[in-house]
């Protein structure tokens, strides 16, 4: 091995590690102070990295948090995977469980983009964009996962399902996050249960029609 690809390949170790710490530290303040209170003097004071370092790796705050967000999403996608086997009601149970355990090991997502959705900014932040981007995306696994799980619904009764399941989603979330003794992953499945009966009735009426 060349001498000289030694020290660049330490670098790059030491440049990702920091990147993480940055994170780590981004996605704490955050939690405590939302979007408008995790300034980049906070972040620094949190990782034990002076600023120069965070501004090597993000641009600004807004790019900062949307980092934050995109890897807090990625590590929830991890978890959109149906169940192979069982009933389709236990597969739709399995999949919504999943989810919700990924969100209690990674909370950042929901947690920061549901503050940033609910803001109107003249200029619309990037972690935001990033949210609402991730977001469709989940909508869409939702959705093929439900097409394979439930199949006979027209386009518009699956939005509506999508729609009725994310939204339900967030509120179990919220009351999480205001009640610790609120029980996630169970919830999570009675949402999945009530999701699922929703289906059928669609069916059944597609059915009687």
């Amino acid at each position: 091995m060349p001498t000289g690809s030694q020290p660049k390949r330490r670098k790059r170790i030491d440049g990702e590690l920091s990147r993480e710490r940055i994170l780590d530290a981004a996605s704490q303040i955050a939690a405590e102070r939302g979007y408008e209170g995790a300034s980049i003097a906070l972040v620094s004071a949190k990782c034990e990295l002076p600023a120069s370092s965070i501004y090597w790796h993000f641009k600004n705050k807004d790019d900062l948090i949307a980092a934050v967000i995109e890897r807090s999403f990625a590590s929830w996608l991890s978890a959109w995977q149906v169940p192979e086997e069982g009933t389709a009601r236990a597969r739709v149970q399995g999949l919504a469980m999943q989810i919700a355990k990924a969100l209690l090991d990674s909370p950042d997502f929901i947690r920061l983009g549901l503050m940033l959705a609910m803001e109107r900014r003249p200029v619309e932040a990037r972690a935001r964009a990033m949210f609402l981007a991730a977001r469709s995306e989940a909508a869409l696994a939702l959705t093929q996962a439900l097409t394979e799980l439930t199949p006979g619904l027209s386009d518009t009764q699956m939005r509506q399902l999508v729609t009725y399941a994310i939204a339900g989603a967030d509120g179990l979330f919220i009351a999480h996050q205001i009640d610790a003794e609120v029980d996630l992953v169970e919830m999570f499945g009675m949402h999945a249960d009530a999701l699922y009966n929703s289906a059928l009735r669609l069916l059944s009426e597609n059915a009687g029609s």
